[in-house]
Parts: structure tokens; sequence; C-alpha cells
């Protein structure tokens, strides 16, 4: 899960909203890197899970999901906050947890 968010977050970094809707690798570069987060998410013990309810797991897999199924397409504006408001956040509370 670490990996993945570092990665959007190297992918992203030099980019606004407007040139990351205009790049279709880095979108889908993003999109497979939240797919990689989703997915680790929904394989952790849910003991683990309810040890740390600082990360909110269901949101992380929810969208995983969302992007996977495609349910009404992949809402870039979405994809596009949770980089700018949560990703660095979820990357300090899962160093936080390798401490």
């Amino acid at each position: 899960m670490l990996d993945a968010a570092e990665k959007i977050l190297k992918y992203t970094s030099n980019l606004d909203y407007g040139t990351f809707l205009e790049s279709e690798m880095v979108i889908d570069a993003v999109a497979r890197n939240f797919e990689i987060i989703g997915e680790a998410a929904n394989r952790i013990n849910p003991d683990f899970k309810i040890t740390h309810p600082q990360i909110e797991w269901l949101r992380i897999t929810g969208f995983r999901n969302r992007i996977i199924h495609e349910y009404f397409g992949i809402d870039y504006e979405i994809m596009w906050t949770i980089i700018e408001e949560n990703i660095a956040e979820l990357i300090d509370e899962l160093n936080q947890l390798l401490i």
C-alpha cells in the first residue's frame, strides 16, 4: 500500500488537475496504484483493521471497487481530490504502522 501511495504522489507531484486530465498514461498509472492500494487493504486481517481505525479501510476498498468495475465511469475529480487531500496522510499513517 505504501509503495503504491508513494508512486501516486511521485506521478502527480508536478501536475495540476488540467495537466493530469491530459495525460492518459498518468491517469492509468494512478488508477492502477489506487487499485493496488484497495486490493491490499481488502486483504488485511479484519482484526488489524479494527485496531487501526485511523485508516479509512472501507473508503479505500470502496474506491478500488469503483475503479475496477468502473461504476458510472471513473470520476477523475474525485481521484484528484483524493490525491491532493488524502494520499500524503495515508502515507504518513502507513509509515506510522511500520515504526
